[in-house]
């Protein structure tokens, strides 16, 4: 004789399903940390307020002369005992080959500026996850270099009473920089230590270098910092030291984006992550159902309660199901 088993909805409890929670939101501090795509316009709002409010502290730290001389004179001694005090040699070699020296006075007053915006705009377009990290660094690195120009005034060779130094400018009457001839009212002539020619040369050269696939663009950008700092001392711009002291101030904007970021800019992500389409936010992968722990199957699903019949008497018991 077959076995009996009776099928009762008493003691079954429904199963509710599990209610999906959407994604916590980061907090500010983290949305702020997290590299996203750059917006054009208030990038180039950012870039021209930064520049103009770099330039008036700059130019606004007193220009103490007697003070920077006196500077000048102890680094250029320190350099004849460090056996590197070779900046006049290459200041004179060079202003003997005329076409050699012009040359140098407009890269000196150019391309500090046109390789630098060239790189941003080059970020923006093909490195988008990796512009906010690289443009903090430029930052920051000029930031403190407004510190080094307050608390060291420092002379360029070209000012040196007894430094025996060309200026280049005013001998060529050309217009290389605007610390000298007739634009030199404008800008803190003293404000040489750090060098941000360096500064700025070495960051774009690391990010070509850091980004760049076509190998002959890499080389160049290692040849244009190397490029700079022989034009900074062949025009009496700057001393060895002072673009030492460039690329300190560079180690300290690539330490700021470091802790800042959690990573170096190259390391990044090209592209800036973006948020999940709220209908697929719950799938793990596109195209997938959700976890088996979010879906009610049927059978799980709540029953309706057990209702008296119009007689008042409780409803029959289900059928015993009897297996053969």
């Amino acid at each position: 004789m077959g076995e009996t088993t009776v099928t009762t909805l008493e003691g079954r409890e429904p199963a509710v399903p599990h209610p999906v929670t959407a994604e916590t939101r980061p907090g500010p501090l983290r949305r702020l940390r997290t590299p996203r795509r750059p917006r054009l316009w208030f990038e180039i709002l950012l870039i021209a307020v930064s520049y103009w409010t770099y330039s008036l502290i700059r130019n606004a730290v007193p220009e103490q002369k007697a003070e920077a001389l006196r500077n000048a004179d102890w680094l250029w001694e320190l350099e004849h005992h460090l056996g590197i005090a070779v900046e006049e040699s290459i200041n004179h070699t060079v202003d003997s080959v005329t076409w050699l020296i012009v040359g140098m006075n407009y890269y000196y007053a150019t391309l500090h500026f046109i390789v630098t915006l060239a790189v941003l705009v080059w970020l923006y377009r093909s490195h988008p996850g990796r512009y906010a990290a690289t443009r903090l660094v430029l930052f920051a690195t000029t930031g403190v270099a407004l510190v080094g120009y307050y608390l060291y005034p420092l002379a360029p060779p070209r000012l040196m009473t007894n430094g025996g130094f060309i200026d280049t400018v005013l001998v060529h009457d050309t217009w290389g920089s605007m610390a000298s001839g007739d634009l030199k009212n404008m800008s803190n002539q003293y404000a040489a230590m750090p060098s941000m020619h360096i500064g700025w040369s070495v960051w774009s050269g690391v990010t070509i270098f850091a980004l760049a696939r076509v190998p002959w663009v890499r080389v160049l950008g290692l040849l244009y910092p190397t490029a700079t700092l022989v034009v900074i001392v062949a025009t009496a711009n700057h001393f060895w030291l002072d673009a030492v002291g460039g690329l300190l101030c560079l180690a300290f904007g690539y330490t700021v984006a470091r802790l800042w970021y959690g990573a170096l800019p190259h390391a990044l992500p090209r592209q800036p992550r973006t948020k999940p389409h709220p209908r697929t936010a719950g799938r793990g992968r596109a195209g997938e159902r959700p976890p088996a722990a979010a879906r009610v199957s049927a059978d799980q699903a709540p029953h309706e309660p057990i209702r008296p019949t119009e007689d008042g008497h409780p409803p029959a018991q289900a059928r015993p199901t009897t297996h053969a």
